[in-house]
C-alpha cells in the first residue's frame, strides 16, 4: 500500500540552505499567497459559518484549525520535497458545507469531516487518486459546483443594492485591477477590494467596536462529531471530489505548469491526515491549494520557489495562533463587506466551473441539470441538495449523453 508513495529525491535540507535560498522575490510571493488566503477565502468561513449559525468561538476555532494544520502541513512538505507545496483549505467543500450546517447539527458535519478525511487517506494510500482524476466526468461536478458558487457572485449583487456606499468601492477596485494588468500584477484585485473597503467602513464609521473585544489568543474548541446518514451522503462524496479533483488538481496543474513534479499521491495522503487534525477543531478539509500555489511560483527562480511556501506555511501558523482576534475584527464589519469579499474572492472559480461544465460540450446536459437541481436548493430525506445534484446528473447524462461517457 505505502509503495505507492513518491520518495523525496533529495535529503533533508538544511535551515542554512534554507535562508540561502530565501530571497526577496520569493518571500514577497510567500506573503502575496498569504494575503489572498487571510482575504477572501477567509471571508467565506464567516460567510458560510454565520449563516450556519456557528457561535464567535466555533468560528474563531475553524479558522484556527484551517490555518495551523495547513500551515504546519505547507512547512513540513514544503521542506522535505524541496517543492512549493502550499496547503490550505477546501473552497468549494466549505460553501458545500453551508448548506449543511443550515438543517444539519454542527456535530452531525463535524463526523462527516472525519469519514471524508478517511475516505481520502484510503484513496491516496491505494494510489487510485490519479484514475479517479480521469474516470469522473467533470462537467457534471463542474455544474454542482457552480450551482453552489453562484450563491456567492449573487451575494456580490444583493450587497450593491442593500449597502452601496461599502459595496460598489470593492467592486469597482476589484474590476479595475482586474482590467489594467500593470496595476493588478502590484495589487492583487482581491486585496484591493479588502483595502477599499476597509477605508469605506472607516470614513462611514461603520465598524461595530463593541464587537472587537480584546487581543484574543487561539482557543480551539473540541467537540465530539456525532454520526448521521444523511451528513454523510450529503457531504462526504462532494467534500472528497472537491479535494481530490477540483482542488488538489487544480493545484498539481499550477505546479506543473511553473516546472515542478509533485508528489501527487503523497499529497492526497497528507490531505487525509491533514482533515482529520482539522476535524478535531471544527474545520473543513485539506487541499493542495491552487491560487496560492501560483502566487508563490508567479516569478523568481525556480528551484527557490519551495522557500515562498515555507514564508506562506510560517504567515499562516501566525495568523492562526491570533485567530480570535482577526475573526472578531471581521465579524465586526458590516455585512455587505464579508458578503462582496467573498463573492469576489469566489468569481473566477465561478467562472473556471461554468467553462468546465460547459465548454466542451461533452455531458453538457448533465452539468445543466446537476446545476439545475443543485441551486434549486431543496433537500430530500434531510440531503442537502449538491449531493442530489451530481446524483441527478449523473442519471441524466447516463440516459441521454452516453456516447459521452464512451468517448472519455
Amino acid at each position: 500500500m505505502f509503495s505507492q508513495i513518491e520518495r523525496p529525491a533529495a535529503p533533508p535540507i538544511s535551515l542554512r540552505q534554507v535562508f540561502a535560498d530565501l530571497n526577496a522575490t520569493t518571500l514577497a510571493n510567500g506573503l502575496i499567497g498569504f494575503i489572498f488566503a487571510a482575504t477572501g477565502p477567509f471571508a467565506v468561513i464567516l460567510s458560510v459559518g454565520t449563516r450556519g449559525g456557528l457561535t464567535s468561538a466555533e468560528l474563531a476555532s475553524w479558522v484556527f484549525g484551517v490555518f495551523f494544520v495547513n500551515g504546519l502541513l505547507s512547512l513540513v512538505m514544503s521542506w522535505r520535497y524541496q517543492t512549493p507545496l502550499a496547503f490550505a483549505w477546501t473552497i468549494p467543500g466549505t460553501v458545500l458545507v453551508g448548506p449543511a450546517l443550515q438543517h444539519l447539527p454542527y456535530t452531525a458535519v463535524l463526523g462527516a469531516f472525519y469519514a471524508t478525511s478517511l475516505l481520502i487517506l484510503l484513496l491516496g494510500l491505494s494510489g487510485f487518486v490519479k484514475r479517479l482524476m480521469s474516470l469522473l466526468p467533470m462537467p457534471i461536478v463542474m455544474g454542482m459546483v457552480a450551482g453552489v458558487f453562484l450563491r456567492f457572485g449573487l451575494d456580490v449583487v444583493r450587497a450593491l443594492d442593500s449597502d452601496a456606499a461599502i459595496a460598489a468601492p470593492m467592486v469597482i477596485a476589484f474590476f479595475l485591477c482586474s482590467a489594467i494588468a500593470s496595476l493588478g500584477r502590484r495589487l492583487p484585485p482581491v486585496i484591493a477590494a479588502l483595502l477599499i473597503g476597509g477605508v469605506m467602513i472607516a470614513l462611514l464609521g461603520r465598524l461595530n467596536v463593541n464587537d472587537l473585544g480584546t487581543l484574543g489568543w487561539a482557543q480551539p474548541v473540541f467537540q465530539a462529531p456525532t454520526w448521521s446518514w444523511a451528513a454523510m451522503l450529503e457531504l462526504v462524496v462532494p467534500l472528497t471530489i472537491t479535494v481530490l479533483v477540483v482542488q488538489n488538481g487544480q493545484g498539481v496543474a499550477v505546479l506543473k505548469t511553473a516546472g515542478h513534479h509533485p508528489p501527487v499521491t503523497l499529497i492526497a495522503v497528507a490531505c487525509g491526515l491533514g482533515s482529520a487534525l482539522s476535524a478535531t477543531v471544527g474545520a473543513v478539509s485539506t487541499c493542495l491549494t491552487g491560487p496560492t500555489n501560483a502566487l508563490i511560483t508567479s516569478s523568481g527562480d525556480k528551484a527557490r520557489h519551495y522557500t515562498g511556501a515555507l514564508a506562506f506555511g510560517c504567515l499562516a501558523l501566525f495568523f492562526a495562533v491570533l485567530a480570535p482576534t482577526f475573526t472578531n475584527l471581521t465579524l465586526a464589519t458590516p455585512k455587505a463587506f464579508i458578503m462582496v469579499l467573498a463573492g469576489l474572492a469566489m468569481l473566477r472559480a465561478l467562472q473556471s466551473a461554468f467553462v468546465t461544465s460547459f465548454g466542451s460540450g461533452k455531458f453538457s446536459l448533465g452539468a445543466l441539470i446537476s446545476l439545475v437541481v443543485t441551486v434549486a436548493d431543496i433537500s430530500l430525506f434531510n440531503i442537502g441538495s449538491a449531493f442530489w445534484g451530481l446524483v441527478a446528473g449523473f442519471a441524466v447524462s447516463w440516459l441521454m449523453e452516453r456516447h459521452d461517457f464512451k468517448a472519455k
